[in-house]
């Protein structure tokens, strides 16, 4: 299998960014903004509104077609003598007072009627409320931890780490285990064997390192690549393009910086087109309903460690074992929460530091029993004779740094 351990591959001419200095005259800021006047420009027809004012519309005189124009009104005559004038004027006076008498009296009783019909609901209201508080339902409520057993108080003020849902979110994700549960699929894969997928797995590991991803990133190709051929046929020439799409894949999900296309081109010396990678990668998503967010054994490893505080030592003898798990495909059945408790089982007794204890049994779900069979099976694994072919996880945890 063709495999390129050199540096990854420049930027291609064709990637380049177009300049963000260029000005244009649609983008520049406008200058100070005028108030418009309400005057239409100089030749402009003049504005209307559509319908007129009806408060003015005795002031405007309409003009029908088929109508004639009226004669105004004639002005009414002068009746009467100047003492019938005075005496009514009088008598407007005296109206006009009891008038202004009489809306006082109104406008105070109205007052008081408005205070009436404010004050009356509010105190209906205030009355109304219960005094018993409504109680979250029971499918809400959120699980009591005991003080012994909580690992996340510490970090009350770290919104990072989510003290508040940390126990909730590991929970739905053993819930979700279930929904991606696989099983041996070498029998549906003519072109395939084991070994053949112990060699892409290990392959993987040294791209994992040269890219310097994610132990995340690692994991979840692993779990896209055994979806995917546990649902679709592949022939062992396209194992690698299967691998490395994967990969990219999961950078995409897991990466910050994930890297390009040209890169996994390159690291796979350039045994593929472009045009096959990309056309895989659809295929893939395709085939798993673009359900790629799998629960994986690292992330379960690294909370059960915290339960028990271990050290930086036996942590990284834990994920050796989970490491080289991968490439076991008696094993790529378990369940990542499963797979992980056995290891940090493992690693706990190696070390000397005690065995399943209550805060691992609360956290995980899984008695000691629960287990034993997964911790067999690791046990025969690695002292299985070493295959010289499949070094790369010995050699990188074999580092001085780990």
């Amino acid at each position: 299998m063709p495999l390129s351990r050199g540096k990854k591959q420049a930027a291609t001419a064709g990637s380049k960014i177009p300049k963000l200095g260029a000005t244009s005259t649609e983008n520049q800021d406008e200058g100070p903004q005028v108030k418009r006047s309400s005057s239409p420009p100089h030749g402009a027809p003049k504005k209307r509104t559509a319908f007129i004012d009806i408060t003015n519309a005795h002031k405007v005189q309409i003009s029908i077609p088929g109508r004639k124009k009226e004669a105004g009104k004639k002005a009414v005559k002068k009746t009467g003598s100047t003492s019938v004038s005075a005496k009514n004027q009088a008598n407007l006076k005296k109206s006009s007072s009891v008038s202004s008498e009489e809306t006082t009296t109104e406008r105070e009783s109205s007052d008081t009627e408005e205070e009436k019909v404010v004050v009356a609901p509010v105190e209906q209201l205030e009355d109304a409320v219960p005094p018993a508080v409504r109680q979250v339902p029971a499918h809400l409520q959120r699980q009591l931890i005991p003080k012994e057993f909580d690992i996340d108080s510490d970090n009350s003020e770290d919104g990072y780490l989510c003290p508040e849902y940390a126990k909730d979110i590991f929970d739905y994700l053993k819930q979700r285990e279930e929904k991606f549960i696989l099983c041996d699929y070498m029998p549906k894969q003519p072109s395939l064997n084991p070994e053949m997928r112990a060699i892409l797995v290990d392959w993987l590991v040294e791209v994992q390192e040269n890219f310097e991803l994610y132990h995340e990133t690692l994991y979840l190709a692993v779990k896209i690549s055994d979806h995917y051929l546990s649902k679709t046929p592949v022939h062992r020439e396209m194992l690698q393009l299967v691998g490395s799409t994967a990969m990219l894949i999961a950078s995409k999900f897991e990466e910050r910086s994930p890297p390009c296309v040209d890169d996994f081109l390159y690291i796979c010396d350039d045994a593929y087109k472009r045009e096959e990678l990309i056309s895989m990668e659809v295929n893939i998503l395709q085939t798993l309903s673009f359900d790629i967010s799998i629960p994986i054994p690292y992330r379960f490893l690294r909370r059960y460690a915290k339960c028990v505080s271990a050290g930086m030592d036996t942590l990284t003898l834990a994920r050796y074992y989970c490491e080289m798990s991968l490439m076991d495909m008696d094993l790529v059945p378990e369940r990542g929460s499963l797979l992980a408790s056995a290891c940090l089982l493992m690693a706990l007794v190696t070390k000397d530091l005690g065995g399943w204890s209550p805060i691992l049994q609360f956290h995980s779900g899984y008695q000691t029993s629960d287990l034993a069979p997964v911790v067999r099976r690791l046990y025969l694994m690695l002292v299985a004779p070493a295959d010289d072919k499949l070094r790369a996880i010995r050699n990188k945890y074999s580092h001085k740094k780990m």
